[in-house]
């Protein structure tokens, strides 16, 4: 039985990541931060299906040393997927320390050195790290600065790590375009939906499942490392 670890994995894409690996013959370790309830529902949920294959980690991915300790948890692996992330505006004019730490820290900072702490587990099991990147890494978001830095150095680390890691680690990366609305201070009205639809040459949303399935799939392709793919509907043809 194989085993993936899934940062934020309890909410959103990341939850949708869990059950799609865990119906496909993984156990499943769910990382979260606060989203406790959902984490052991989600946990309770699987684990109903197939026992004991899903089970749960509490960690703030913005400290190493808590980092290091999830880490020292784990005796084997074989997919690491690093989903977690922040995301909210910080024009240029607005930006500050506390804004570029956190952003920084959990959307770069931790896919790294979570990398580096499990590379070794990995590299025992062949295994694979997937990192959820965003269409914003190549193509800015106005008004999100910090956040458009830290998903571009997250594809950078990305294909770093693909060389540094092999042949014994293959690492690879997703890049959603729009598949939920933004939440909280990133919110959206009516009138930025419809402008960021009419983007898409599709012209809808994506599911979480598109996600989702792109990370199996990278998971059993042996053959590719280094490869970031995007799952956007046509968005970027338009950027």
């Amino acid at each position: 039985m194989k085993i993936a670890l899934i940062t934020g994995g309890a909410k959103r894409i990341g939850a949708q990541i869990t059950q799609t690996l865990h119906e496909n013959n993984y156990n499943v370790i769910i990382h979260y931060h606060r989203s406790e309830s959902e984490a052991l529902a989600l946990a309770k949920k699987l684990n109903n299906i197939r026992v004991n294959s899903a089970s749960t980690l509490q960690a703030e991915l913005s400290d190493i040393d808590t980092i290091q300790a999830l880490c020292n948890s784990i005796n084997k692996l074989d997919v690491l997927v690093n989903n977690a992330s922040v995301f909210y505006p910080t024009p240029v004019s607005e930006a500050n320390q506390d804004s570029w730490n956190q952003i920084i820290a959990t959307n770069l900072m931790a896919p790294f050195f979570l990398s580096q702490s499990l590379a070794l587990t990995l590299s025992k099991e062949n295994g694979c790290i997937i990192n959820i990147v965003d269409i914003h890494a190549e193509r800015p978001l106005k008004n999100h600065s910090i956040y458009n830095i830290s998903k571009a150095g997250l594809a950078m680390m990305t294909k770093t790590l693909a060389k540094e890691l092999a042949p014994n680690v293959r690492v690879c990366g997703v890049s959603p375009g729009s598949i939920f609305w933004p939440e909280n201070k990133a919110e959206l009205n009516t009138e930025q939906k419809n402008k960021m639809l009419e983007k898409i040459a599709l012209k809808k949303q994506g599911k979480a499942s598109d996600i989702a399935d792109t990370v199996l799939f990278l998971a059993k392709s042996n053959y590719i490392t280094g490869q970031i793919i995007n799952v956007d509907g046509g968005r970027t043809l338009s950027q």
